[in-house]
């Protein structure tokens, strides 16, 4: 039986990376032991950390000025590490909530007082849509605005045009980096947890513009706190994750032999429109998000009854979709579609609900 993972994290790594893991994991004659127990001060891993980082470069399309790092602490850490480093003139930020993700750095933020504005919340009808600066805007009253592109619960996207104009944007793109285009000059703070697109668990990703870090006062700050330590120690002032750096040094380069972020964008694009296609024209299942706003990494739907929901989530993974069920605060069905997830997975996803929908509606 043909098995897929749609987990919204950790996620699918592509076939070809993991044949690559499998066949390198054991001893080999040129270090005489496995990749797990490389120290990280090894040639063989400096080389790994230098090939990951200018691939990142290379796909983001970024200037010498941004300075690439890998932290531990996943995303939910970069929420207390963003302000520590970036809100140090004003201490004044804002955060435009657009889902659970974006929520949570609110009380990061006030946890360290800073002042946080929310100019644009969309929580009351539970991030159906995405909120977006008001006209009259002034971001020079702020340290920064932060947004989350792709939101991972709720199925939503900041795409490239809608994208604010600010002085300072902060994204956590940790759900669609590298899965669609934008103009990554445009922000001056990316992050992203490894799991979804980037590889696995153990590793997060940010990316800095030097130029304005050099602008911050950080004499508060430990070393470990630093952005400017993980630069200057080349992200091993302590021991990094040796193992999940080496894995997205192989996403990276599959990436890249996917036609970088254009390649996987199309066939992204291609994907969800197939599903999205299918679920607004069934009579059974519903999307939850409509319009421009959809996610091409997260789809989120439902048949309208939880309990109902529950039960088909339940039988698809005896089928061998694993991990459709949606996120609790939202319920219904979320499958995610990430960069490694193959498009033969949604045709044999729609398949699997259109016989779903015969059979509840024959009942």
């Amino acid at each position: 039986m043909t098995t897929y993972n749609f987990s919204a994290g950790p996620s699918s790594l592509p076939t070809e990376v993991m044949t690559q893991i499998t066949q390198e994991l054991t001893k080999n004659q040129a270090t005489h032991m496995s990749i797990l127990e490389i120290s990280h001060r090894t040639p063989q891993f400096e080389n790994i950390l230098d090939e990951a980082k200018a691939s990142l470069k290379s796909l983001l399309d970024l200037p010498d000025n941004y300075k690439v790092m890998f932290l531990s602490g996943g995303g939910t850490t970069q929420f207390e590490m963003v302000p520590m480093n970036l809100a140090t003139r004003l201490k004044k930020i804002a955060i435009l909530d657009s889902g659970n993700f974006a929520h949570k750095p609110i009380g990061a933020a006030e946890a360290l007082n800073v002042t946080v504005d929310v100019p644009g919340t969309t929580r009351s009808i539970k991030y159906r849509e995405l909120p977006h600066l008001p006209a009259q805007f002034d971001d020079t009253q702020y340290d920064y605005v932060h947004l989350v592109t792709n939101n991972t619960i709720e199925g939503t996207t900041y795409h490239q045009e809608d994208i604010p104009d600010v002085q300072h944007l902060v994204a956590d793109m940790s759900s669609n980096i590298l899965a669609e285009p934008y103009d990554f000059k445009k922000f001056d703070l990316i992050f992203a947890g490894a799991q979804k697109n980037l590889g696995i668990a153990g590793i997060t990703l940010a990316i800095v513009n030097q130029d304005w870090l050099d602008e911050q006062d950080l004499s508060h700050l430990a070393p470990m706190q630093k952005y400017q330590t993980a630069i200057d120690k080349d992200s091993m002032y302590n021991t990094p994750p040796v193992f999940a750096i080496y894995v997205l040094n192989l996403v990276l380069k599959w990436i890249e032999q996917s036609g970088g972020i254009a390649g996987l964008y199309e066939k992204n694009q291609r994907k969800a429109h197939k599903l999205y296609d299918y679920l607004d024209h069934s009579s059974f299942f519903d999307a939850m998000v409509t319009g421009k706003e959809r996610s091409l990494t997260n789809v989120v739907f439902t048949s309208g009854d939880a309990k109902r929901d529950a039960q088909i989530a339940q039988k698809a993974s005896q089928a061998g979709f694993y991990n459709l069920a949606g996120h609790r605060s939202v319920g219904g069905f979320r499958a995610s579609l990430y960069n490694a997830q193959p498009e033969q997975a949604v045709d044999d996803l729609i398949a699997y609900l259109k016989n779903v929908e015969m059979e509840y509606l024959n009942d």
